[in-house]
């Protein structure tokens, strides 16, 4: 597969130096670690510092939402690979104004282990990290083991609603809550139409036909739950918001936001097709849509497919959810 890149391994270094170049007004890449990256004037004394991240390969996740009411720092890994503990440790020591500091990311086991370890290093230094992970994946375990889900494009909405509780002056306990709160509240369901290729490799990541689909397939070609034929997109929507609301019931009267998200290669016009069944079932159900996110949030290189997701909101969580952010891949009056 052909990607506009000089050598590749230096794609993410490359994209990282880009990125602060195009975007000055928001980042700077720290000079202690160049995988480090923070925003230039969220952090601010007495404020909950907001620290996501994991791997490149998912932009504009992590770095696209660092910003006002969102995030103060990201560490940046190599394609689907864990930041290492050093990277973590330099930005949670940059973003830190005094109270405490918040790390969130996908529950995998490099990130749970190297988020873990800079949290102890940080904790040496006197600063005081709380973590929550993010679960919102339906098809990587059952509902008996939830804490085992993996994290995927709900994280978006997790992470803006820890964000807006912090930029709200929330102390760290209550943006913990806040987050854990929006995580419980939130599933994904996602197909894939095909596969992306790591730079590195140059080959593709999983194999499907011409006329196949999977449902439940992982943002890095994790395995499904089920493969099969090419389906109507209304079909497929079907298949995804089945398992999400078998999962989490919603009854008339609730809101929810809801997020269509691409994967990589995606068209708009196929994303919002999707999200025009997504609020036709919604509104069968009695269930009001409060807000509404379609693009690219949360991709896989170019993986083709898309996800659903959906966060049950009661009016904390609305609010989170409709507080201003100016992140330079995302911005919210």
């Amino acid at each position: 597969m052909k990607k506009l890149m000089n050598q590749p391994n230096s794609v993410v270094d490359e994209m990282i130096e880009g990125y602060e170049a195009a975007y000055p007004q928001y980042v700077k890449i720290l000079p202690q670690n160049k995988r480090s990256v923070v925003s230039v004037d969220t952090v601010r004394p007495g404020k909950v510092g907001v620290v996501i991240g994991g791997g490149s390969g998912h932009e504009p996740a992590f770095m696209g939402v660092i910003g006002k009411g969102f995030v103060d720092g990201v560490p940046v890994g190599n394609v689907f690979a864990s930041p290492p503990p050093d990277p973590i440790l330099e930005v949670t020591k940059a973003v830190d104004g005094g109270a405490g500091v918040i790390y969130m990311y996908g529950n995998y086991a490099g990130d749970c282990m190297n988020f873990d370890m800079a949290a102890e290093l940080a904790a040496m230094e006197g600063i005081r990290v709380e973590t929550v992970l993010v679960t919102d994946d339906v098809a990587s375990a059952p509902k008996s083991d939830i804490d085992r889900r993996r994290g995927i494009a709900g994280g978006f909405l997790v992470f803006k609603s820890a964000g807006a509780a912090a930029d709200k002056g929330y102390s760290l306990d209550e943006v913990v809550r806040v987050a854990r709160k929006a995580n419980d509240q939130t599933r994904t369901m996602g197909v894939a139409l095909s596969p992306c290729s790591v730079p590195q490799t140059g080959k593709p990541s999983f194999v499907l036909a011409d006329d196949e689909m999977e449902i439940g397939l992982g943002i890095h070609g994790e395995p499904g739950v089920e493969r099969g034929k090419l389906k109507t997109a209304d079909e497929v929507a079907d298949a995804l918001l089945d398992r999400i609301f078998d999962d989490m019931p919603l009854t008339p009267d609730d809101r929810v936001a809801v997020l269509v998200n691409g994967l990589g290669s995606t068209t708009y016009m196929e994303q919002f097709i999707m999200y025009r069944r997504v609020a036709a079932r919604l509104a069968n159900l009695g269930v009001k849509v409060h807000r509404s996110f379609v693009g690219e949030f949360v991709t896989s290189l170019e993986m083709g497919g898309c996800s659903i997701t959906i966060m049950k909101l009661d009016d904390e969580l609305a609010e989170m959810i409709d507080h201003p952010v100016d992140t330079p891949m995302y911005v919210q009056k």
